[in-house]
């Protein structure tokens, strides 16, 4: 999971010549929810017929200084958050990427391609290409050249439309997974594009210039609000856009399904609650869930297996939630966690070291709330079940009496291979165990999980990906294995 922002506009001479490189930045600080261990920044200056970038480990305003984002002058800029899920850690597979032949384009993108490792050995063998990253966006700006370059041939003739759309097409039929990407060409404008099955988020923006109209491409919707553009709509899935620099919009549907499953866990965890995704409120989906939540736990109040006194969220995603299931039970709203704001998002952290250790770091319990009551703990998912222990054991050691754990999403059983970090079903509590047997393991008194059907009726929309919880994947995965144990031979080698 990353986040991916553009912007493009015509040339001002009131605006710093960095403009766009600083407008993708302050968007891409909005998105740093998205990935915590890289960021990176791409302009193209037209004048200078030249693309200038930095990219380095870090957050964002660690990765990337004010120096360096003043020498990327130009009219259309990218970004890039990372939160690795390919390739390994090091500086070498960090985004955006570039090529100056047979044409200047760079590119960023959010997701994972699950066939990337037989598809690299078919370019490799088709093209005589050697890769020079383990980072599946290389493999989709080789696709893109070359399908550009077997039409357009070694001349001056201008890269039009058509040549994109193919492009585009050419990337959508080969490569099966998850896609959100945006790219500029040199001289010609900023384009993005989507898979078939929409998994992961794109839209566009717009506002008005001195000069014309400027646009912004983003994986989420808080990002275009905070720099002032107007939210036009969501990239389709299986579409194409092309924003020329004389700001005149180009559009695409080159691959269709007959469904699209965009991936819940957008509206559960990874988005911004201040976005809209697919034109469903984060914040709204989340207190839904908490309602629909509610509905289950008052069941087992009924019966007498729970009695608690307070809802308590893990901060901070749970929070909504918990407001909407605590309104709705009538029980108080507690917060006997309170997070270290300075701390990174745990579950985004690429070892379960850091994990666990972040999650030391991040939390205190609030003692006078806790000592002695019966708690009604609320999280948006369980995966690996670790940090919910070592969350118990702390609420316990502060005097807990009963915990109760209430979860937003079903229970995770099957691996993800479109860009979230758990594709090893072994590595997750709850594949192959019982409800009681994940609350004795981490410690609750009992677990109340939210089932499939529940989610879909708190989301408002049944196009959703789920795979994680019911084994329906969208794409062919059969390469997933293969892939999950080479990524982890590359991060083992990255640590050692």
């Amino acid at each position: 999971m990353c986040g991916v922002i553009g912007v493009i506009g015509p040339y001002n001479e009131s605006k710093v010549p960095f403009w766009a490189a600083y407008e993708a930045y302050r968007g891409l600080l909005t998105l740093q929810h998205r990935g915590q261990d890289a960021a990176g920044v791409l302009s193209y200056d037209k004048d200078r017929r030249k693309f200038y970038g930095h990219k380095d480990l870090g957050l964002v305003s660690q990765a990337i200084t004010p120096d360096q984002l003043e020498s990327c002058t130009g009219n259309m800029a990218i970004a890039h958050t990372r939160y690795a899920t390919v390739g390994t850690d090091g500086v070498g597979d960090l985004q955006p990427m570039v090529t100056g032949f047979p044409f200047g384009v760079g590119m960023i993108h959010n997701g994972n391609i699950v066939n990337y490792h037989s598809l690299a050995q078919d370019l490799g063998r088709t093209y005589d290409l050697q890769m020079l990253t383990n980072n599946d966006l290389e493999l989709m700006l080789h696709l893109w050249c070359q399908k550009i370059l077997e039409q357009r041939g070694p001349s001056n003739k201008p890269i039009t439309f058509e040549h994109i759309q193919s492009s585009a097409s050419t990337i959508m039929e080969k490569t099966k997974g998850a896609y959100a990407l945006v790219g500029m060409l040199a001289g010609v404008g900023m384009f993005g594009l989507r898979d078939p099955n929409g998994i992961r988020p794109l839209m566009i923006g717009k506002r008005d210039s001195e000069n014309g109209m400027e646009y912004c491409l983003a994986s989420e919707s808080l990002a275009l609000n905070f720099l002032g553009f107007e939210v036009l709509r969501n990239v389709l899935p299986g579409e194409v856009v092309l924003i020329d620099e004389d700001g005149q919009l180009q559009s695409s549907v080159v691959a269709k399904v007959e469904k699209a499953s965009h991936c819940m866990f957008e509206w559960i965890y990874f988005a911004g609650a201040e976005s809209t995704i697919e034109d469903i409120s984060v914040y709204g989906a989340r207190l839904n869930l908490g309602k629909v939540l509610a509905d289950k736990t008052r069941k087992a109040m009924d019966r007498g297996e729970i009695n608690p006194d307070f809802v308590c969220p893990v901060p901070d995603t749970s929070r909504t939630a918990s407001i909407g299931l605590a309104e709705t039970l009538g029980l108080p709203y507690r917060e006997g966690l309170i997070k270290n704001r300075y701390i990174q998002r745990s579950f985004i952290l690429n070892t379960q070291d850091k994990r666990e250790k972040a999650v030391e770091l991040k939390l205190s319990p609030v003692r006078s709330e806790i000592e002695g009551r019966n708690i009604l703990l609320v999280d948006d998912s369980v995966v690996r079940g670790t940090t919910s222990k070592k969350i118990i054991d702390l609420l316990k050691r502060f005097g807990a009496k009963e915990i109760t754990l209430a979860i937003t999403c079903p229970p995770l059983r099957y691996g993800c291979f479109y860009g979230i970090d758990f594709p090893a079903e072994s590595d997750l509590i709850a594949n192959g165990k019982t409800e009681e047997e994940i609350a004795k393991w981490v410690g609750a008194n009992k677990v109340i999980y939210l089932e499939e059907e529940e989610v879909t009726r708190a989301l408002t929309t049944s196009e959703l990906c789920m795979a994680c919880i019911n084994n329906r994947y969208p794409t062919d995965v059969s390469e997933g294995r293969e892939f999950a144990a080479k990524r982890n031979k590359l991060k083992n080698q990255s640590h050692s």
